[in-house]
């Protein structure tokens, strides 16, 4: 989906300091999810969205790349312009960097050059026996009836995924503390205000405390979730904001807010900043204790 050139720290007219300028994430928080949360804005020249270093993706190389996304899901791409150039940005910054941190490249394939680069990140994560049985007690229901003995193996490559899943994320979220990124001031703020169209954002900014459980029709612990949420609707109506997301129809908002596995429930306090998150089946009495921490009771 996305590539990139890199030398040092090249600071140019447009430059700011990094230390100081407003993060993307500052001016607009929760629109940014992984490379460009710590990017800033700045007067760019015409059709040019964004710049980083000698890296610059104009708007025509992001229609382009439009041609190659899937049809059904070119409609919601369209809609979250800011997702769309952040995906894209990402495999040509990272590709940059790779090349620039690796003895030689020559022969390899970018995505192979990406993986190696990335691996540093991962490499001395470890998972412990507590962390295992935590996960289990917490996600009984995934495994079937098996006991943590009979799944306890299963469950450390799962976990041990979960946390490289995790350092990955955060060492490429926090790629604009360590380049200069740029983004067209007058192409983002338009793109703020047409990624906020969804019932997410309009729920995280409507005044109540949001609970979000993003699933599927047909995964076990999703479906075991829709009494959970039709009670709490019912319970807590005026009081919080139940929604349901189907990651399969709605692709798009289900990446921009970092769901990589299924059930997901995450609870907003009345300004829409995250609370908490939780992954697989969450049973009705654990969720309300969490409520009671943004003031739902």
């Amino acid at each position: 989906m996305l590539n990139k050139l890199f030398s040092v720290l090249v600071f140019s007219g447009l430059a700011v300091s990094l230390l100081n300028a407003d993060t993307i994430n500052d001016t607009y928080p929760g629109l940014a999810s992984s490379t460009l949360t710590y990017a800033q804005d700045a007067n760019l020249p015409a059709g040019v969205l964004l710049k980083s270093g000698t890296v610059q993706i104009s708007n025509n190389d992001l229609q382009k790349d439009m041609n190659n996304v899937p049809d059904n899901i070119k409609g919601q791409l369209k809609k979250n312009g800011f997702f769309h150039l952040e995906r894209y940005a990402t495999k040509i910054l990272l590709l940059g960097l790779a090349k620039q941190d690796a003895n030689s490249a020559s022969g390899q394939k970018d995505e192979e050059i990406i993986s190696k680069y990335l691996s540093k990140a991962t490499n001395n994560i470890q998972v412990t026996d507590a962390e295992i049985t935590k996960f289990y007690e917490e996600n009984k229901d995934m495994c079937g009836g098996a006991t943590l003995t009979q799944v306890k193996d299963q469950l450390r490559d799962y976990v041990l995924q979960q946390k490289q899943q995790e350092a990955v994320g955060a060492f490429i979220k926090t790629l604009g503390k360590r380049i200069p990124i740029h983004i067209s001031a007058a192409w983002l703020k338009e793109q703020a205000v047409q990624a906020k169209d969804n019932p997410v954002d309009k729920a995280r900014s409507s005044g109540l405390a949001s609970l979000v459980d993003f699933g599927a029709s047909g995964c076990r612990p999703c479906d075991m979730m829709t009494p959970v949420l039709a009670n709490l609707k019912k319970k807590f109506e005026g009081k919080l904001n139940v929604l349901f997301v189907h990651v399969r129809d709605e692709p798009i908002l289900a990446s921009r807010y970092g769901i990589e596995s299924i059930p997901v429930q995450v609870i907003y306090d009345k300004n829409g900043k995250e609370i908490y998150r939780h992954t697989g089946f969450f049973p009705q009495a654990d969720i309300e204790k969490q409520l009671e921490v943004v003031g739902v009771k």
